[in-house]
């Protein structure tokens, strides 16, 4: 067989195991949504859920996940950012910087059940925190600290030298090029990764059982006091997430009408996965469009 063969027998392999994972991905989102789209409806992402009773919703899960995401990326991207930008622009390459980059690639490597443990010895335990959301969100920070500053720090990388000679040429501190030219050329790669890094978090639930805990509490939207445990701003209380819902609806078998909550449940997490990771990549696009006027 001569190379033009092997050639084309070689892309026909690659074709044929891409288009195997295309499909098995394509079977499984289908399967999800086809099974939970018709459990879903305006009550059902309102209410809360009933346990030992029929017709309960995810509406408190639903809202303590995008709570929780919220309070994660609020403690994690200042620190990603300063991170990324001081191995990118200020860290000299020697022993020093290699440990800090050899410790990220460790970390975003680490089981998200380990990083739960971890989270459980240190923030329910140690500090006395118990399970709550800043508990919970102290470990997603853990959990997603690691990705999101390579990802911002290889964003700023892409950044082309010329870019900052320019700053620096027209008088501009390093500080100045930083903030006025590198990071304004790589915020469409840098919110593309906070959007990823954002469906990463709404879907974990290994990391949150054992830091926010397994209940969702009845939130009385009227109480805006952060140090009230019924508080939904306070972030002392206890918070069941929508994957750690569809675990425990499963595991547990309380409820009547679990399949359903639980399919239904699934069908949401994926779309809004699908969202984030749709969202970052057309909002990625959008902006480097309008910032560069490609």
């Amino acid at each position: 067989m001569n190379a033009k063969r092997w050639d084309k027998f070689a892309t026909g392999v690659l074709y044929t195991v891409s288009g195997i994972i295309v499909l098995i991905l394509a079977a499984l989102l289908l399967f999800i949504l086809v099974r939970g789209l018709p459990n879903i409806s305006w009550e059902f992402l309102t209410q809360p859920s009933k346990a030992y009773q029929v017709g309960g919703g995810i509406g408190i899960q639903l809202f303590n996940s995008i709570y929780l995401l919220f309070i994660t990326m609020l403690i994690s991207l200042p620190i990603s950012l300063g991170a990324g930008i001081y191995l990118s622009e200020y860290a000299k390459k020697n022993w020093v910087t290699d440990v800090i980059r050899t410790s990220i690639e460790i970390l975003s490597s680490l089981p998200s059940v380990v990083v739960g443990l971890f989270g459980f010895l240190i923030f329910v335990v140690q500090f006395g925190y118990g399970f709550s959301i800043i508990s919970g969100a102290l470990a997603l920070t853990l959990f997603n600290l690691p990705l999101l500053t390579r990802n911002i720090e290889e964003s700023l990388r892409t950044v082309h030298y010329t870019q900052r000679e320019a700053g620096l040429a027209l008088g501009l501190s390093r500080w100045e090029t930083v903030c006025k030219v590198v990071l304004p050329e790589a915020l469409p790669g840098i919110l593309t990764g906070v959007i990823l890094s954002c469906g990463r978090i709404f879907g974990e639930a290994a990391a949150l059982i054992y830091t926010a805990g397994q209940s969702a509490p009845a939130l009385d939207f009227s109480n805006w006091n952060p140090l009230s445990v019924s508080s939904p701003i306070s972030i002392f209380r206890q918070a069941e997430t929508l994957a750690v819902h569809i675990w425990k609806v499963n595991t547990e078998g309380t409820m009547p009408d679990g399949a359903a909550v639980s399919a239904g449940a699934s069908a949401v997490l994926i779309i809004a996965v699908l969202l984030f990771n749709f969202g970052a990549r057309a909002l990625g696009k959008r902006l480097h469009r309008k910032l560069t006027s490609a």
